[in-house]
């Protein structure tokens, strides 16, 4: 199983019985317990990945609008079906308003629901589009569209395996991100806050100083506030920056998700296996070498 989106997921289920800080700041905790659950962030990146999977692969000559409204459709969907995952009040009655467009947010359900963008594209460019425009059907926001475009330009670029001092510096030109803190300066006075400034850069060097996705995942955690949110955001950077998740936690994610969510985890998984045959044949009907 690739699971290209269970470091999402892991970080948000991980983070859940410790979300409105009810942790104890440390990165000493059971990985999964009875109360470990999936919310909210993980109906809205599997809602986001579906979307991603309705359109065509390469979606450069697809107008915002078209885009737009996939995402807007299947949000919808997925939270309906999933009402009491932990939404936000607005966000929520966004769900239930069909002729509700977007409201301002500038909260961090942009940011921790994008991370399938930036697995799907390949170049920076359309990473960012896509990214901006998963954004703004609700949290359209400068601020909410931030979170988002540099959650996924981060992922894009860990996916390459870029340095972590580059992605850092990346990070700082093109958004004005503060990565500066350590994590052991952000801790003491980190509270629960659900705004994009006060999420993004703190689960950005949760990941930069991880020494991987499990470590990762944990001082995300060990942080507090909404820790839900912020490992789930550290957790999507890691898996694309390692390229790995043991089948054991994969199980164990396995184990806490409805039918319908492992399935779309599955069709994402498909989805990239196919392109991977794809690309392969292409390589070897141009006469190229294998790399």
């Amino acid at each position: 199983m690739i699971a290209m989106l269970n470091g999402a997921i892991l970080g948000d289920i991980v983070g859940s019985p410790y979300e409105f800080d009810r942790g104890n700041k440390t990165k000493d905790f059971p990985l999964f317990t009875e109360r470990s659950h999936y919310t909210d962030d993980t109906v809205m990146t599997l809602a986001i990945a579906q979307a991603l999977l309705d359109l065509p692969e390469d979606v450069s000559n697809v107008s915002d609008e078209t885009i737009m409204d996939r995402f807007a459709y299947r949000m919808r969907e997925f939270g309906r079906l999933y009402p009491h995952a932990g939404y936000g009040s607005s966000f929520h009655r966004w769900l239930f308003n069909s002729k509700m467009g977007p409201y301002n947010s500038y909260g961090n359900g942009s940011a921790m629901r994008v991370s399938a963008v930036g697995w799907f594209y390949d170049d920076m460019w359309t990473v960012r589009r896509v990214a901006r425009l998963s954004a703004a059907v609700t949290h359209n926001h400068p601020e909410g569209i931030k979170g988002a475009e540099a959650v996924a330009s981060t992922i894009h670029l860990a996916r390459a395996h870029r340095p972590k001092k580059q992605i850092k510096a990346y990070i700082e030109r093109e958004f004005g991100y503060d990565l500066s803190r350590t994590c052991n300066q952000i801790r003491p006075n980190y509270h629960h806050v659900e705004s994009c400034m006060e999420t993004v850069p703190e689960a950005i060097t949760a990941f930069l100083e991880g020494s991987d996705l499990e470590d990762v995942v944990r001082t995300a955690v060990s942080l507090g506030g909404d820790c839900d949110t912020v490992a789930a955001i550290a957790g999507s950077i890691a898996e694309a920056y390692d390229g790995v998740i043991y089948d054991k936690i994969v199980c164990e994610i396995m184990h806490r998700l409805p039918e319908h969510l492992n399935r779309v985890l599955n069709d994402v998984d498909l989805y990239f296996i196919q392109k991977a045959e794809r690309n392969h044949r292409i390589i070897v009907q141009g006469g190229l070498p294998l790399l």
